[in-house]
């Protein structure tokens, strides 16, 4: 049986490195704005899961989030450093997987230059909160999923592929080397 991939007309995968790989990613990011966090991926069955914000993406690929000292995260980061970051921008395409490390850091210039007044929320005493600490995930791997088109297009193109019976999907994918 041949892959649905053998069956497409169109380049549906393309590798993304350098400048054009970090956009990419800042794309998908900023589209989901938050991602399911997976930490323990070695040393856990199941790994842990829980949904984050992104405070900010550098322009070098680097991730960092706000988290609590004595959050259940910080621990398994502690044992275990591998991160799988897992973000959805919409129901049929930006969606990105990157693993990568994580440090945490109590980098009192970094906390006040991503404060977000909404933070306090979770530490109530402002951005001197003794707890506040920050996640710096740095990604090694990544792959993407997305549409070459808007989404109306891609829409369009399955719709005539489900009347002809052919394969017209939109989709690209590929390794995003950071």
């Amino acid at each position: 049986m041949d892959s649905i991939n053998n069956n497409q007309e169109e380049e549906n995968y393309k590798d993304l490195s350098g400048e054009e790989g970090i956009k990419k990613m800042k794309e998908l990011i900023d589209k989901a704005g938050s991602c399911f966090f997976c930490t323990s991926t070695r040393t856990a069955t199941p790994f842990n899961t829980r949904p984050m914000s992104v405070a900010k993406m550098e322009e070098d690929g680097t991730i960092w989030f706000f988290s609590s000292s004595d959050s259940n995260k910080n621990m398994e980061i502690v044992h275990d450093t591998i991160i799988q970051l897992l973000f959805q921008g919409s129901a049929y395409s930006d969606f990105l997987s990157i693993t990568g490390e994580g440090e945490i850091t109590t980098d009192k210039g970094k906390i006040k230059e991503l404060w977000d007044p909404m933070m306090k929320t979770w530490f109530t005493e402002g951005e001197d909160d003794p707890r506040i600490t920050l996640i710096k995930f740095t990604p090694t791997e990544s792959y993407y999923w997305d549409t070459k088109h808007a989404m109306g297009i891609g829409f369009v193109k399955r719709m005539i592929g489900a009347a002809v019976g052919k394969t017209m999907d939109d989709s690209i994918e590929g390794n995003i080397i950071v």
